[in-house]
């Protein structure tokens, strides 16, 4: 398919993050965009204020009619959207070059110089960090990112086209379309096991994704991965790796050994293990890509991290407020760590709402376990998103297992009151679902309070 022959694409399901970051690419190469959603959010309105038309009833005459012109229009659409909907239906009876998204992502990409960030945990905030340091480093590229960036209020950072730097998504194994120069994978921990049905299918997938590589191409893996490739670890014998860590006004300051020479005293302000992990693997992508060392220390300095990854929303001496995206046991585990490294002394309330019946199902005891290590939690019902229920999976049946006696099973009309009983010190919501809507109300309430 040749991109520039198109002059119309219309998304189906245009408000998710991966979507709406190519209809904003789209809309500023001057092609007419616009597309469908259930729903109207945030990501949804920043489109809309772009001049983009979007609809939320699924009916073909609400299409806009330029966009019913089968010869210059491109369909796009995601694994998300279920296989009854009447638009998509609609295009597919009809003749229209209809693509998946993941598709379309590795058109876009394949002529570029590429730099592919996977990983069942991470991934957002690496690429999204890798974009910055690039971008400081004056690459012409274009990235697109799983999350919005706090540093550009967007989810694409734009600047050319020569480089593309790309979220690779191990969902659906929508990542095998893309064919990397550079790779990187932050972890490979059981996920999606709805998609995949074991661990070892999972693992067999990141292993297909780094054979994707283009000839000559370099795969950065995060050091005891069963993976060849240039390695990267905290205080470890990894090709590169972060040493003399300290913390320094809330910031963390310590040097980088790569395997030419040691950048010392590197400055980075997200708190977590984790979040030190995720800089560590996109300065060494960066620095094996050309990008010269003093821009890089500058622009990591610079990085002020991604939307609902650990975002502060209320800091006062009497109450903290973070919200995060976490939503796999070892992601609530990095999240704790970075909360009590962060406030050692104070008391933390856990707001959790489970994503998917499936995941809750196969990993309820590693959700057990990392909520147990909250002094409180406050659960909310699981978020199904795609999936119908699942007999005996519910948050009564997570919360059993929960240790300790401050824990409740709460509504989200009961959310903030609980909150004001519990007399937290660190308020934290977690979750993949629709939480992120309940921060609105839980800031208002608690900034008005403070």
């Amino acid at each position: 398919m040749n991109l520039n022959q198109i002059h119309n694409v219309y998304f189906i399901g245009i408000g998710g993050i991966g979507m709406s970051a190519l209809a904003r690419y789209f809309q500023a190469n001057n092609k007419n965009v616009a597309g469908y959603d259930k729903a109207s959010t945030d990501i949804v309105d920043g489109l809309v204020d772009l001049g983009i038309k979007v609809h939320f009833e699924d009916a073909v005459e609400y299409i806009p009619s330029v966009f019913l012109n089968i010869e210059r229009t491109l369909v796009v659409y995601t694994p998300a959207v279920p296989k009854q909907h009447k638009e998509l239906n609609h295009f597919i009876d009809n003749g229209f070059q209809v693509m998946k998204r993941s598709k379309l992502l590795g058109l876009i990409t394949e002529n570029t110089f590429c730099l592919a960030v996977a990983g069942t945990h991470g991934k957002t905030t690496t690429t999204s960090i890798l974009g910055h340091l690039m971008y400081e480093c004056n690459v012409p590229l274009t990235a697109f990112l799983g999350g919005v960036s706090e540093n550009y209020n967007s989810n694409l950072i734009l600047s050319g086209t020569e480089v593309t730097v790309v979220e690779a998504d191990e969902f659906d194994r929508s990542f095998l379309a893309l064919s990397p120069n550079f790779a990187g994978i932050t972890s490979m921990d059981a996920d999606h096991l709805d998609i995949y049905g074991d661990a070892e299918s999972l693992t067999k997938s990141f292993e297909d994704f780094s054979k994707k590589i283009k000839p000559n191409g370099k795969l950065f893996v995060k050091n005891g991965l069963p993976l060849n490739g240039i390695t990267y670890g905290i205080e470890d014998n990894s090709d590169y790796t972060a040493q003399n860590i300290t913390i320094e006004n809330g910031a963390y300051v310590f040097d980088v050994k790569t395997p030419k020479k040691v950048l010392k005293n590197i400055e980075f302000n997200l708190p977590g293990r984790h979040n030190l992990s995720n800089a560590l693997i996109a300065l060494a992508m960066a620095v094996e890509y050309g990008c010269p060392h003093q821009q890089l220390a500058k622009a990591l300095a610079s990085y002020k991290g991604v939307k609902r990854r650990f975002t502060t929303h209320i800091k006062t001496d009497e109450l903290v407020f973070i919200d995060d995206y976490a939503h796999h046991p070892e992601e609530i585990n990095a999240v704790h760590q970075a909360v009590r490294e962060m406030y050692p002394d104070k008391k933390v309330l856990a707001v959790f709402q489970p994503h998917l019946y499936s995941r809750t199902r196969d990993f309820v005891d590693g959700f057990a376990e990392s909520l147990s290590k909250f002094d409180a939690l406050l659960l909310l019902d699981i978020y199904p998103a795609r999936e119908l229920p699942i007999e005996g999976v519910n948050s009564e049946w997570l919360l059993g297992k929960v240790k300790g006696k401050n824990k409740k099973l709460v509504s989200k009309k009961e959310l903030v009151s609980e909150i004001h009983k519990s007399k937290p010190q660190v308020v934290l919501t977690i979750g993949a679902g629709d939480i992120g809507e309940e921060v609105k109300r839980i800031k208002k309430e608690f900034s008005v309070a403070n």
